[in-house]
């Protein structure tokens, strides 16, 4: 079904029935050409994009639970590209121009709102970072300004600037173009589009192995739903990659870290934009230590 104004208020004349099923979830087939582990937002447009730009015809994602049930439902929205070195830069710059055509090209609304990203900036050694790190996002080419009191007052007026406050604020690091976005909105999206492609997306089945032939070359998963054949197999898992990958015999050199967020009670927004607090001070201590920041 190919939403539009005209299907929509179709559907309101009829009280919204007869919906038709967003994608199909297919019993699995013995054998795909391509295996994609993990039904999230990345694995998802993995499978889509293998259609649509590679020209892959039998694909399937496997998800052990329901569709952007992992890491895809358990994050903080935001959307943007204020990173410090250029490789991250470049990586989140293009994921950004990604989601502000995103809703268009898979004809699903994933409710993107480019309301920008103000970090707050504590202490003028941190001002000093700040100043560094817009520096270097302008030279690779990455909408940013450092902007002071005034301009944060424009853009929250809500927010406490005064020199009483519990974190005195100096100034701020501010992206326009950045925004959020309903990230089960972005699973569902891409879930609707590769099963458009006739991608098999197929929930509630774990891999529990990876087979492999004689020459060291996977020949496919083994699953709660049975073995399922596949020359290759893609491993977009977030935190658990490693653990898949260790299914193959393959040591991948990563671990997850926890990252805290709660939502103190079910409020609408009262700030306009996306607020981030003692958050570039993080850039510089890691920077320092020459690790990557993404």
């Amino acid at each position: 079904m190919k939403f539009s104004i005209a299907s929509l208020a179709a559907q309101a004349f009829r009280g919204h029935k007869d919906w038709p099923e967003q994608w199909r979830s297919p019993e699995p087939k013995k054998a795909y050409d391509a295996v994609i582990v993990g039904a999230g937002g990345h694995g998802l447009a993995t499978a889509y994009y293998l259609t649509k730009v590679h020209g892959a015809k039998r694909v399937a994602v496997i998800e052990k639970g329901w569709i952007g049930g992992g890491n895809t439902g358990r994050n903080t929205v935001t959307i943007r590209s204020n990173y410090f070195y250029p490789e991250s830069a470049a990586l989140y710059e293009e994921s950004l121009k990604l989601y502000e055509g995103l809703s268009k090209e898979l004809n699903y609304n994933v409710m993107f709102s480019q309301r920008g990203v103000l970090t707050m900036v504590h202490s003028k050694g941190e001002m000093e970072i700040a100043a560094r790190l817009v520096n270097a996002m302008q030279i690779n080419g990455i909408d940013s300004d450092l902007v002071d009191l005034d301009r944060i007052r424009q853009i929250v007026p809500l927010y406490d600037l005064s020199p009483k406050a519990r974190y005195q604020v100096l100034g701020a690091v501010w992206q326009g173009r950045a925004g959020v976005a309903r990230h089960d909105a972005v699973a569902w999206g891409y879930a609707r589009a590769a099963s458009d492609r006739g991608v098999h997306v197929i929930q509630n089945c774990e891999v529990t192995g990876i087979r492999r032939g004689p020459d060291g070359a996977v020949t496919g998963v083994e699953t709660s739903k049975g073995f399922i054949g596949a020359k290759k197999i893609g491993v977009s898992a977030s935190g658990h990659n490693s653990v898949i990958m260790a299914m193959a015999d393959v040591r991948v050199p990563l671990h997850s870290v926890p990252l805290q967020a709660l939502v103190s009670e079910p409020l609408k927004p009262i700030f306009p934009c996306v607020v981030m607090s003692n958050t570039v001070h993080a850039y510089i201590s890691q920077s320092d230590k020459g690790e990557l920041v993404i």
